[in-house]
């Protein structure tokens, strides 16, 4: 690919940037692929260092706060007519409740992401407290002169499970931090590519 084909395709991608930033990267990756080029480099290679167009939008949306491109999308492009105003009015009591309920909906998917992350400590938590009061009964039941085998397997059972569970905690948190940011990360795409698909 090209200097040429590259910008072009590269721009018919970023659409939904405000055209400020748009232009910015555009030029950036200009004069990324004339820096390259400087080097010796021939123009396909230069490009080709730079990879795909795909994935240099994905590194944008990436950069980009989402309250810009929200803003951009949102923005009107023009005046509303008075008839689209009226079907807007009247059209209320059925988008509205539509739209609140994608948006709800799309809210509790993404929490149920972190619950689970936030049940696993909370089991951690009540496994720790268990070995916890286990062992302070076992101590109790020692002073007293009594072995109680009981509340010592129940402290080193509690313990051995927390310890185990720490691992997944551990584990269920990088997974959700990283599907968050995957989420994330698509959201804004999709608003940068808003271009494609209009």
């Amino acid at each position: 690919m090209n200097k040429k084909e590259f910008l072009t395709e590269l721009r018919s991608k970023l659409q939904g940037l405000p055209k400020d930033d748009l232009d910015n990267r555009i030029s950036f990756y200009d004069e990324m692929i004339e820096d390259r080029k400087d080097e010796g480099k021939s123009e396909e290679d230069a490009v080709a260092e730079i990879g795909s167009v795909d994935d240099v939008v994905k590194q944008i949306a990436q950069e980009t706060p989402l309250v810009k491109l929200v803003k951009e999308r949102t923005k009107p492009k023009r005046a509303l007519r008075a008839w689209e105003i009226v079907l807007i009015i009247l059209g209320f009591p059925l988008w509205f409740p539509l739209l609140l309920t994608a948006f709800i909906l799309m809210l509790v998917g993404y929490l149920l992401v972190w619950i689970l992350v936030i049940v696993s400590y909370v089991l951690e938590g009540s496994l720790m407290a268990g070995a916890g009061g286990g062992l302070v009964i076992f101590l109790a039941y020692l002073f007293n002169g009594d072995f109680n085998l009981i509340s010592l397997g129940f402290t080193m059972a509690s313990l051995g499970a927390a310890i185990l569970l720490i691992f997944g905690c551990i584990g269920a948190t990088k997974v959700s931090i990283k599907l968050s940011k995957a989420i994330l990360t698509g959201i804004k795409t999709a608003f940068i590519r808003k271009g494609s698909t209009k």
